[in-house]
């Protein structure tokens, strides 16, 4: 007996030590975008109504991850394997061995702000408010023609006097040269486009700028830019939420826009939380860690959690009891669905099923 002892605890303190190559991932916080987050507003709009005082929420949900630096012990993934409100995942999953630990937060801090551009976008036009788009160069990379000559922010017009409406105009105006061959665009630089939308106009100055292009690995002409889009707003819109990265919040931060922007009140006092990527047309994504959020936003107290339609299945085989979860695939689909819960119209709910 004394020798099973002793090897027990011999095991149990090489488990403490022993390092494994796994994370652990466990609901976060919560954070009503109707209301403030260390004294801010998190939605400051110049037509806003402040801070939500009916009491009605419309949360946003998180994922709580290990560090990058973080050794689990074995210990310590037994204990998340077993546990209900924990997953333990392979390290690799949430930190790629390809992309070190300041890539994958710059990653994340990128796709945040990418979806709280698109929030703005979704929300004002499905209030049918005018919105301006402008193709400009997203990323001049380094040690490429256009590096110099092209500037992050440059209003894209035209390229060869061809019109430029989309991104990919421009890759394949680019394209039909040969490598070697110059290409001609017409731009609004960055600076002057800046100055022009702080004082709500519209900039017209334009420049003419010629890039050589080079030969890339498959063949193609290239110069060295992505382009991307960028909009005009009626109004301005900040999000003030800071330590939260991903993409997951954009349905939320549509929703809080909408309601903020709308006569009434979009939640009827109800507690509603929910998860989601959305993009410039109002098509609401599958997001990670499903299971982890709707066990978050149960916990602070959250009646509804909208869904996106692809989570459904998920969050519905281990489902938080007293929360219903409310599918959703667009942001139309989900401000008809607050309607619902606001006018106690539940039974119509869109609801997630198992399969």
């Amino acid at each position: 007996m004394l020798a099973s002892l002793l090897m027990l605890i011999a095991l149990l303190c090489a488990g403490a030590l022993l390092p494994v190559p796994y994370a652990e991932m466990s609901p976060g916080p919560t954070y009503n975008t109707l209301g403030s987050h260390k004294g801010e507003c998190v939605l400051q709009i110049s037509e806003h109504k402040g801070c939500a005082t009916t009491g009605g929420h419309l949360n946003m949900t998180t994922v709580q991850v290990t560090g990058s630096e973080y050794k689990m012990n074995l210990i310590e993934a037994v204990y998340g394997w077993l546990a209900h409100d924990d997953v333990v995942v392979p390290h690799s999953t949430l930190y790629p061995d390809d992309k070190t630990p300041d890539e994958v937060n710059q990653e994340n801090a990128e796709e945040f702000t990418q979806s709280q551009e698109s929030a703005k976008v979704a929300a004002l036009r499905q209030l049918g408010k005018r919105i301006t788009s402008h193709v400009i160069v997203g990323v001049v990379q380094r040690d490429k023609p256009a590096q110099g000559r092209l500037h992050a922010g440059d209003v894209i017009k035209e390229v060869d006097g061809s019109a430029v409406r989309a991104p990919e105009d421009v890759a394949k105006l680019i394209t039909k040269h040969k490598p070697g061959e110059k290409v001609t665009f017409s731009i609004i630089p960055a600076k002057d486009a800046a100055a022009a939308e702080k004082k709500n106009q519209e900039a017209t100055a334009r420049k003419s700028v010629t890039v050589t292009t080079e030969k890339a690995e498959d063949g193609r002409a290239i110069v060295g830019i992505q382009a991307g889009v960028d909009y005009t707003f009626p109004l301005k819109i900040d999000i003030k939420l800071a330590d939260v990265g991903g993409p997951s919040a954009g349905l939320m931060f549509a929703l809080g826009i909408v309601d903020k922007l709308s006569t009434g009140d979009l939640t009827g006092g109800k507690f509603i939380a929910g998860t989601g990527t959305i993009d410039e047309k109002g098509t609401v994504g599958p997001i990670g860690g499903i299971q982890m959020k709707t066990i978050g936003a149960r916990d602070a107290g959250a009646e509804y959690f909208l869904t996106p339609q692809e989570n459904c299945a998920a969050a519905a085989s281990d489902k938080p009891d007293g929360l219903t979860l409310v599918k959703v695939h667009t942001l139309k689909g989900a401000v008809k669905a607050l309607k619902q819960i606001r006018e106690g119209d539940t039974a119509a709910l869109p609801k997630c099923t198992k399969s």
